[in-house]
């Protein structure tokens, strides 16, 4: 008797003791989670509910979602502190490293690090078939609608058309608004930048025949050299109902990132969640095929969160020099 009773007792100091590591390791956690996505009718703008949805349900850390302007937003949003976590492409995290991102130029942001890799944006317009556009080449003269300011989209296809030498009247704004005003005849066109398939456009074709269109290989020449960070890429045919050929443009790599200061504990739980229930991602959106761990190094330049390096390297993966933040290896 007195036997079980020790043995009784010990568990519960073990119980007890494991209790109050794990109360201690959250000790730093903050109460929610605020994940910043994009526009409504863009691809972030559903990925990010996913995410939120695992981090409430596998975390144990209530996450929601904001709609921001997209990823030059939210990499402001994180190095102020007033998000968690950000969705960004790698274009503007690279001009966020360098100093160089449009809404806050001046600035290095060498706090911000990242968690996952999520999925490869591609770069593709959509025009209604009477308007006879099928391609960049088409658009010269015309009123674009090209996003939000501070998405992928509004930040690049504005320096895309000055470097080809189209004069467009580029319009920016949420890109499901946009869709809508493009089938009313009140825009000639859409260009974007999002996973596939893109929620707004794929409703823009149930509404009125649809053309999509991407980059020749000459404008992919003209620009790739401006973009060290973009690659080419093609959108498969079918990827939409009436798109019957294969799309060829450039594309880049989407991250989900946060700021240097969040809880080790917490990155780690959140990029365990993330890869542990990917197929239920999935089901929130099929971009999130791609947001796999043999993606982890497709992020070549921005530093990886403490917590996530943990994870990655107990998953076997030698992560490159550059992906290790400073504060790992001083």
């Amino acid at each position: 008797m007195i036997r079980q009773t020790l043995i009784g007792l010990s568990i519960a100091a073990v119980a007890g003791s494991t209790a109050l590591a794990q109360e201690a390791a959250r000790s730093d956690w903050p109460n929610t989670v605020v994940i910043g996505t994009a526009s409504p009718g863009g691809t972030h703008a559903i990925y990010g509910q996913g995410v939120a949805s695992l981090i409430s349900e596998h975390v144990g850390v209530p996450a929601s979602t904001q709609q921001t302007q997209g990823p030059t937003q939210n990499l402001v949003l994180v190095h102020s502190g007033r998000i968690d976590i950000g969705l960004t492409t790698m274009g503007p995290a690279y001009e966020a490293l360098q100093g160089e991102l449009d809404l806050d130029p001046g600035i290095k942001y060498d706090d911000i690090r990242a968690l996952f890799p999520m999925y490869v944006t591609p770069f593709q317009g959509a025009a209604l078939e009477r308007s006879g556009i099928k391609s960049l080449g088409d658009l010269a003269g015309k009123t674009v609608g090209a996003g939000p300011r501070g998405g992928t989209g509004g930040t690049y296809w504005a320096r895309w058309f000055d470097a080809l030498g189209i004069t467009v009247n580029v319009q920016n704004g949420p890109l499901g608004d946009q869709t809508s005003q493009l089938a009313d005849g009140r825009l000639d066109a859409v260009t974007t930048a999002a996973g596939l398939p893109i929620a707004a456009f794929s409703e823009l074709e149930t509404l009125a025949p649809t053309v999509f269109f991407g980059l020749t290989s000459e404008e992919i020449e003209t620009l790739k050299s401006s973009v060290p960070y973009a690659q080419e890429f093609t959108i498969p045919a079918g990827t939409y109902s009436s798109q019957a050929e294969d799309i060829t443009t450039l594309a880049m790599w989407n991250v989900a990132f946060a700021s240097s200061q969040m809880s080790e504990s917490l990155a780690y739980e959140i990029v365990k969640a993330v890869f542990e229930n990917q197929e239920d991602l999935v089901a929130t959106h099929a971009s999130a095929s791609e947001t796999l761990l043999e993606n982890v190094t497709a992020n070549s330049f921005l530093p990886y969160h403490p917590g996530a390096v943990r994870f990655y390297r107990e998953q076997g993966i030698d992560l490159p020099e550059a992906l290790v933040p400073a504060e790992m290896t001083e």
